[in-house]
């Protein structure tokens, strides 16, 4: 029985091996105890956290309990937003560092091989200034100008193979930097990622969280105490049972947004290029679409529809305007013409009126503010031939 008790804990995840974040610094605001954990769900992977300190000690009701999915997000989204400029600055040092020891390295080579040629020219003085029937000092002084010629030239091969390994990309700019430090996003949610890594980096930031539920709002209200002293409050949707396998909203939004233009088919091939997968992590397939157009009451794309309404691609609205596709989509990214791009890796979608507009009618090349020929206000320049 004893070996069964373990092996239920070891199966369930105990607080010291699971992936929970905020085992054992997640407190109840309404009687002060710390809330406790438990894994739920067909491999006992989800978390799940409850006040229920007082009802296995005193037997008193249940203060508060939710989904730990949700929660555990939230926080990992407040960390990366806290450790990113954290991370930029430490890449800019560690840059720097590396930066400056290299150039010590070579300025302490150039040092030495000045040093040397002075040596050696040296050496050739004396040798030069013997006199030649003395041949015993003229051998000992040209062993030593040799001895110095090779100091001097294994200190210039030094040089320049410390120059060869000098990296020949610029150096990266505190642009490029926080660019990599988004990436950190990323390599969080890899699986891959040590859970008790993740629980160091929450528990060297945050103090304690304060836990509490508005049942009116449907909200689920952290306070987060920082180490430094700073408090920070996050009201989260309570989750709904049932729904921590749910699809995102993002992706239920560029559906909604992509039946405009494009069939079950051409949105599941499409997510399937954004790696965007459902609530249970498949891949898309038509029939996956359907059932969550059916099931959010999203319409189904109408090749009649799509003409009435004026929906169009970005080719087919370059061809209307009679501008180039790469003219009319700098154009959407800089906000002059209304287009939506629900899809990173994915078409971008004009409607007919958007395109009726005068910064629309602005592209064409004959109705561009850049002047054809010469400007008339511009002064000229009178050169004296004298």
């Amino acid at each position: 029985m004893i070996s069964d008790n373990r092996h239920d804990r070891e199966h369930r995840g105990a607080v010291k091996h699971g992936d929970a974040l905020l085992a054992g610094i997640l407190r109840c605001r309404r009687c002060g105890r710390k809330l406790t954990i438990r894994y739920t769900g067909g491999r006992h992977d989800i978390p799940r956290y409850s006040c229920s300190r007082g009802w296995l000690d005193n037997g008193e009701p249940r203060c508060i309990a939710f989904g730990g999915l949700t929660v555990d997000d939230a926080i990992a989204g407040e960390i990366l937003r806290v450790v990113q400029p954290a991370a930029i600055a430490a890449a800019i040092q560690v840059q720097q560092h590396e930066t400056q020891k290299r150039d010590d390295v070579r300025a302490a080579l150039t040092r030495d091989l000045e040093a040397a040629r002075f040596a050696a020219d040296r050496a050739f003085r004396q040798y030069d200034a013997i006199d030649p029937q003395n041949r015993l000092v003229a051998a000992e002084l040209e062993l030593r100008w040799n001895r110095a010629l090779e100091r001097v030239t294994d200190l210039q091969e030094r040089i320049a193979a410390h120059d060869r390994q000098r990296p020949t990309s610029t150096s990266a700019t505190p642009d490029d930097l926080a660019s990599l430090a988004s990436d950190l996003k990323t390599v969080w949610a890899d699986p891959a990622t040590d859970a008790r890594l993740k629980k160091r980096i929450v528990r060297t930031l945050i103090h304690e969280v304060i836990a509490d539920i508005e049942p009116q709002a449907g909200e689920i209200v952290l306070i987060l105490h920082w180490v430094g002293g700073i408090h920070t409050e996050l009201r989260l949707p309570r989750r709904r049972r049932g729904q921590s396998k749910s699809t995102a909203v993002e992706i239920i939004e560029a559906i909604r947004v992509l039946v405009r233009i494009a069939s079950d088919d051409l949105i599941a091939g499409l997510l399937n290029r954004n790696r965007l997968t459902t609530g249970y992590g498949n891949r898309w397939t038509r029939e996956r679409v359907t059932s969550l157009r059916s099931h959010h009451k999203i319409p189904v794309y109408s090749q009649e529809v799509r003409q009435s309404e004026g929906w169009m691609t970005l080719t087919q609205a370059a061809a209307t305007l009679a501008v180039s596709a790469k003219t009319l989509r700098l154009a959407a990214e800089r906000a002059e013409v209304e287009a939506q791009h629900p899809l990173p890796d994915g078409p971008w979608i004009f409607k007919r009126t958007a395109l009726e507009t005068d910064a629309a009618h602005r592209l064409a090349p004959g109705n561009r503010n850049t002047p054809a020929g010469p400007d008339t206000h511009q002064q000229k320049l009178n050169l004296s031939m004298t």
